[in-house]
């Protein structure tokens, strides 16, 4: 994590959320990249992961990528529960109001249009967390989105999402820490566990059968469990991880008002270009969903599916150690921006 800060604050003041309870003093943290064109047209907003910061996904974010600076302005913004944003971990309120996505979408459509003046997104693009975020956005803000590119995420967390996000759950909160709903010291076996939980998630089988993690450096599959997992999520806040958890768990487009629990007439009001790209193998955020999404996205502008040809899982979506991956979503996104 870096040490220096180099994001920005926009304040929200007080929000109230989908429950009707305010939250008081809620706070976004983003970094922009590039520059915003004179016809405020070339903005892309590039939300964030499960437990990633800005630091984390912005190597997707460099000249002669898809997310070029040079061509365009980028907005990360990051995700409330991540440590930089509201969270429990910098937040006095307890226990940490019930945050939706349409919650945290809703203020970064204000950082867009309040702060940077901003009436057209050329493209908002996510991956996991980001790429539900992504399908919010489009349904929420449709004359404004022009094209959504979802990666290896979904409109709504499936049921068999939410029994993972179950486990991952339970391996850290049976941690002695976590005392009356919350954490009240680090919780370093929970976190131990949870990392090794999320292993046989986040790769796939075909990861693990032929040994993939040798080209990632490591010598044996202890020492990627231990190297890669075991301190996976020790440098977050866990009070700050089940708070996203409980975002990610929740998550459906069509739970507002606007479309009162109705998922058709919620995809249905996408005009965007969508970009459904789930991971061949990812183990949770399934092809068979973004399959299921197609008949539903009836007034797209157009739809693409096109799965990750890969073995890493989850993981697929955000390669930025595996260079074939790298350059299938590089290449990808870069043809659909230009679409």
């Amino acid at each position: 994590m870096a040490t220096s800060i180099d994001y920005e604050i926009f304040d929200a003041g007080d929000v109230t959320l989908q429950s009707g309870e305010v939250f008081p003093r809620m706070r976004l943290a983003y970094k922009t990249y590039g520059r915003l064109n004179e016809a405020r047209d070339n903005v892309i907003v590039y939300p964030t992961s499960f437990g990633a910061q800005h630091y984390d996904t912005e190597w997707l974010v460099a000249p002669g990528n898809a997310l070029d600076p040079e061509r365009y302005f980028i907005v990360i913004p990051n995700l409330f529960g991540n440590g930089l944003s509201s969270s429990p971990s910098n937040t006095p309120e307890s226990p940490f109001p019930q945050v939706s996505y349409h919650a945290a979408v809703s203020v970064q459509h204000r950082l867009m249009t309040e702060h940077f003046g901003v009436s057209t997104i050329a493209l908002v693009y996510g991956w996991s967390m980001g790429g539900m975020q992504a399908y919010h956005w489009a349904a929420t803000y449709p004359e404004m989105v022009q094209r959504a590119a979802i990666v290896c995420g979904s409109a709504r967390c499936s049921p068999f999402n939410h029994v993972f996000l179950e486990g991952v759950k339970a391996a850290l909160t049976a941690d002695p820490a976590f005392v009356d709903g919350r954490f009240h010291s680090k919780p370093a076996a929970g976190l131990r566990a949870m990392g090794r939980v999320y292993a046989g998630w986040a790769m796939s089988h075909g990861f693990y059968r032929d040994e993939l993690w040798r080209e990632l450096g490591f010598t044996s599959l202890e020492d990627f469990l231990a190297r890669s997992w075991d301190g996976a999520f020790a440098r977050r806040d866990a009070n700050d991880l089940l708070a996203q958890i409980s975002i990610w768990q929740r998550g459906d487009i069509s739970r507002c008002a606007a479309f009162d629990g109705n998922l058709p007439k919620a995809m249905a009001a996408i005009k965007a270009r969508v970009l459904l790209m789930p991971g061949q193998t990812d183990g949770y955020f399934q092809v068979g969903d973004n399959e299921a999404e197609l008949p539903l996205l009836v007034n797209a502008r157009s739809v693409e599916l096109t799965p990750i040809p890969s073995l890493y899982g989850h993981r697929a979506g955000n390669p930025a150690l595996i260079p074939a991956d790298r350059a299938f979503l590089n290449a990808s996104i870069a043809a659909f921006l230009n679409h």
